[in-house]
């Protein structure tokens, strides 16, 4: 801008600024009343096309083991609040993404697990869902779906995958992404199979789109850049405008990711921990950490 003829510099308001952004929809303005909004593709975006109707959003869960933890919990609840909203929540579990693994986060690859591993453990994880979401079969409402990307990925062939999604992602972006670069530099293997993960998950949110229109995808915040892969390659392969949502991680007071006791993990599932000691990890938390 200029003051007396003189160009003066100054510094534009951050659109996508979290913490000055004042949401319009309830839906936006209840995630950042409780904390859950961490970051976001298009802020003014999304918030216009919650408030113009019904949203179809989707948010994933691998079936690494046959119950969820306690850190998985913000995600469940923003998957409620979303429907209480009266947009339609999609769960996604990881049948076919599980056979891989998520190197987010880890120094050493996944544990392998079978078919049959993978369908016990979708089995557990699906039966949290049911204690906050109501699921139906009506797709024109706000019933929540839960869906496999299984039904997808085992299909594809290799070759016309490659040929069709690969000229969308780059080598050297996908190097600068922290679920590679770190594990790199704490000269941890990465193997080409964990490599493939952030493409298999883009190309989920463009499946999903297609399938069931959905138009945003919910995760933690150490998932920022495979979501926006996703965002991009919907941009690319079909022109739709699609949009990435992320939560904080549900952490302690020294940054550690809460989910776990001196005993191993806080499992949500009964029959993994008992109810007596899922209240026992609450009671014995430092308060610094349940404010």
């Amino acid at each position: 801008f200029c003051v007396d003829g003189l160009e003066a510099s100054a510094t534009a308001p951050d659109p996508n600024d979290v913490a000055a952004f004042t949401p319009k929809s309830e839906f936006l303005t209840i995630m950042k009343e409780r904390g859950f909004l961490h970051q976001c593709t298009d802020l003014e975006s999304v918030d216009a096309k919650l408030a113009e109707g019904r949203v179809t959003a989707y948010l994933g869960f691998d079936a690494t083991a046959s119950s969820l933890h306690v850190g998985s919990l913000l995600q469940i609840m923003i998957l409620r609040h979303f429907q209480q909203c009266g947009h339609k929540p999609l769960v996604l579990v990881g049948g076919g993404t599980t056979k891989i693994g998520d190197p987010s986060g880890k120094d050493e690859s996944r544990k392998m697990l079978d078919e049959a591993g993978i369908q016990a453990n979708i089995e557990g994880i699906s039966s949290v869902f049911t204690k906050f979401l109501t699921f139906g079969d009506e797709v024109a409402s706000s019933d929540a779906q839960m869906v496999n990307n299984d039904d997808w990925l085992s299909k594809l062939n290799y070759m016309a995958f490659l040929r069709d999604y690969g000229p969308h992602f780059t080598i050297n972006r996908m190097m600068n992404f922290d679920s590679v670069r770190l594990r790199l530099e704490r000269e941890q293997p990465l193997s080409f199979l964990e490599f493939n993960y952030m493409i298999f998950q883009a190309y989920d949110f463009l499946e999903l789109q297609r399938r069931y229109g959905c138009s945003m995808q919910f995760g933690g915040s150490d998932q920022w850049g495979n979501m926006i892969n996703g965002v991009d390659l919907n941009r690319k392969v079909d022109q739709k405008q699609v949009f990435a949502v992320t939560a904080p991680l549900i952490t302690t007071a020294d940054g550690k990711k809460m989910g776990k006791s001196a005993s191993g993990a806080v499992w949500l599932n009964a029959d993994l921990l008992p109810p007596y000691d899922y209240w026992q990890f609450w009671r014995n938390t430092d308060d610094a950490d349940v404010e």
